[in-house]
């Protein structure tokens, strides 16, 4: 039988928040996982807790009873109130702790401010209000950024002691970063890799070059997943993190991604950047616990390569 461990947190000083680890090797649907550890409580209960937003799975809010609880999942139960649910369009919430927040962002979404939009939305100032709604005294921090129309996942710190962490460690706290895109035209090689400097000029715009003295290098391996209707779908991970990387070595390939003009692409059969963060794997700054989160690939870039798009 599974064995799970009972612990006290101690957040607002209102609320009564009860925390379980699932310590078992299997995981099990939330309701039955809340059952093994509240076994005197009702089911009608526990199903107004689900429906009324009393329970996290991983610090996100969960209402269906059958949501997995898997192996080293933690569970938080607030006896005193709901939890802050947080809604929004454009970003889902995927995991949530004291230390650090991950999401889904959404493409043609900034997720920070800049220079020349200081006041368009971004995804850290909806992030930001999110956490001090939970508790005024919460902070974010920025520990790494996607481009504007690049969807997917993305971390940020919710204490100094993480984010300074990240900041300094980051290439060995990174365990895995992969990318999909769809590619115009067919791409020759099934796999290989593209290794270059890349360097930006006045324009914004970075390029490969051969000049040590202009560029810093960056590596990008890339896997084919599939071709058809003149695309290609491939997956790629990155050595570095360089500014617009992936999207310079697609161009540098002859294969630039679609809806990409910026780096050579002719063609916007999906009418957005066609670069998806599928999976994010990292050590966790505090615990060091490997944290692996990993996203679908978005249904129209498969589609791509089986139909044809206008």
């Amino acid at each position: 039988m599974a064995q799970f461990e009972e612990k006290r947190r101690r957040p607002l000083k209102e609320e009564r928040i009860f925390t379980w680890d699932n310590r078992g090797t299997a995981p099990l649907p939330l309701m039955e996982f809340v059952e093994t550890r509240r076994p005197d409580t009702k089911r009608s209960d526990i199903k107004k807790w689900l429906k009324n937003g009393h329970l996290k799975v991983n610090g996100v809010v969960t209402t269906a009873f059958d949501a997995p609880v898997a192996p080293g999942a933690v569970v938080e139960y607030n006896s005193s109130r709901p939890f802050t649910i947080f809604h929004h369009p454009r970003i889902e919430l995927v995991y949530e702790d004291d230390d650090i927040l991950v999401i889904n962002k959404g493409y043609g979404l900034l997720s920070v401010s800049t220079l020349s939009h200081k006041k368009e939305l971004n995804a850290y100032e909806i992030m930001r209000n999110y956490v001090k709604e939970v508790n005024p005294r919460n902070k974010l921090f920025i520990v790494h950024r996607l481009d504007r129309d690049t969807s997917g996942l993305m971390m940020f710190a919710k204490s100094e002691e993480a984010q300074e962490v990240l900041r300094h460690n980051w290439n060995n706290m990174i365990l895995e970063r992969l990318y999909v895109a769809v590619l115009e035209g067919s791409l020759e090689q099934d796999k290989g890799y593209v290794k270059s400097r890349l360097a930006e000029n006045s324009q914004f715009v970075v390029y490969s070059t051969e000049e040590p003295e202009e560029g810093r290098i960056a590596v990008t391996h890339y896997e084919v997943l599939g071709r058809g209707n003149g695309y290609t779908l491939a997956q790629f991970s990155l050595d570095t993190g360089r500014k617009n990387q992936i999207r310079v070595h697609a161009s540098d390939l002859g294969h630039p991604i679609t809806g990409d003009k910026k780096y050579g692409a002719v063609k916007n059969p999906l009418h957005r950047l066609a670069l998806h963060a599928m999976t994010l794997r990292f050590a966790h700054p505090i615990t060091r616990k490997d944290m692996n989160f990993q996203t679908p690939i978005p249904p129209k870039f498969a589609a791509a390569i089986r139909k044809n798009l206008k």
